[in-house]
């Protein structure tokens, strides 16, 4: 039978577990295996970078955890090797880093969870080809100023001409 110290323990594993997925805007569960561990190490730094969390952590604290949090659609997807990555800023940030980290399927998504929404391996995939909020915004800027550059211009050529 398990100590109580040990069963306080996960208890408080759980409890921070809940605390991550609560505050994460997007939340990605790997199957890490085969992942070459220098790849471990750059994949680990480039989620340092966006304020996103790297871990391996137990399947079962994870479950609970997320049954917690109301999220109840883990059960199959928490089996073997798992990595998870909460995602703090941007919601499509761990999705695109693992993908951009991805050599041969490996890491394989799992599910994950998208500002709040349970997401299959199928829909990961199509977050992780979402630009980050940056790209977005300067694509729409330049979408929206391209009109005014083209007025702009044919206001120019018109004065040459009269000039």
């Amino acid at each position: 039978m398990a100590s109580k110290k040990i069963i306080a323990e996960k208890q408080e594993q759980v409890k921070d577990i809940l605390d991550k997925v609560n505050k994460s805007k997007g939340v990605v569960l790997v199957d890490y295996r085969g992942m070459a561990s220098t790849a471990t190490s750059d994949l680990r730094s480039d989620m340092r970078k966006e304020n996103i969390e790297y871990k391996v952590l137990k399947n079962r604290l994870v479950l609970r955890a997320f049954k917690e949090a109301g999220y109840n659609d883990f059960d199959k997807i928490l089996e073997g090797p798992t990595a998870i990555a909460f995602g703090y800023d941007d919601p499509t940030a761990p999705a695109r880093i693992f993908k951009k980290h991805a050599k041969d399927g490996i890491p394989a998504f799992k599910a994950g969870i998208v500002e709040g929404k349970v997401m299959d391996a199928a829909a990961i995939e199509e977050v992780a080809s979402i630009p980050s909020k940056e790209v977005l915004v300067a694509q729409l800027l330049g979408m929206l100023t391209m009109p005014l550059r083209g007025l702009a211009v044919a206001l120019d050529q018109i004065a040459q001409k009269k000039a």
